[in-house]
């Protein structure tokens, strides 16, 4: 299977019409994309691969950690109601930043924590939070966070997207997903679009 390989840069037409893009990997894409698709202000996630070399990777060769892409959710996002530096509170919290390539039980390069920023200023951001938050030692050890410019996202399979919304009762989504989200509603209650 092909998949649509989108090209970023730092014009995208999502800024014309005064939205923004965010791209997190955080673990596996079903986590990050459940969270994001409940923010107010959070307009479309997909999942998909960012940071590799291979083009248009299947899932399948992204799980075997040798392609060098991440698991990625490309946010597009309104900033007139969520700042970037909101998305960036939601992503250092619902994940361990201080894991080098491991989630959990999810363990490969694939899964690591990593922003793929997309201007000067969320690239500016992000290294500000992550150097704040080892400075205050916000977690028992450093954050290994990747911080990396924006390259071409490869969106995943159709089977990934909307995931969790789709297969709750999935074995992973049961016992992973849910209790993640469940934490994450109760700490950022105030920016879920159905609270």
């Amino acid at each position: 299977m092909n998949n649509q390989s989108i090209a970023n840069n730092n014009t995208t037409s999502t800024e014309i019409n005064g939205l923004d893009t965010a791209t997190f990997g955080a673990g596996c894409f079903w986590c990050v994309e459940a969270i994001f698709q409940r923010v107010k202000g959070v307009i479309s996630v997909q999942s998909g691969y960012m940071g590799g070399s291979v083009k248009n990777p299947t899932y399948r060769e992204v799980c075997t950690g040798r392609t060098g892409h991440a698991e990625v959710c490309q946010i597009i996002y309104d900033p007139s109601v969520i700042s970037f530096d909101e998305l960036l509170e939601i992503f250092w919290q619902t994940h361990d930043p201080t894991t080098l390539n491991r989630q959990g039980a999810d363990v490969g390069t694939q899964y690591r924590s990593v922003i793929f920023y997309h201007s000067e200023f969320q690239k500016q951001r992000a290294e500000y939070f992550k150097e704040k938050l080892n400075q205050e030692k916000a977690f028992d050890a450093p954050v290994v966070t990747e911080i990396s410019p924006a390259s071409i996202f490869y969106k995943a399979e159709d089977y990934h997207q909307n995931y969790y919304n789709l297969n709750p009762n999935q074995g992973y989504c049961t016992f992973v997903i849910a209790p993640k989200l469940e934490k994450f509603k109760k700490a950022f209650c105030n920016k879920l679009k159905n609270p």
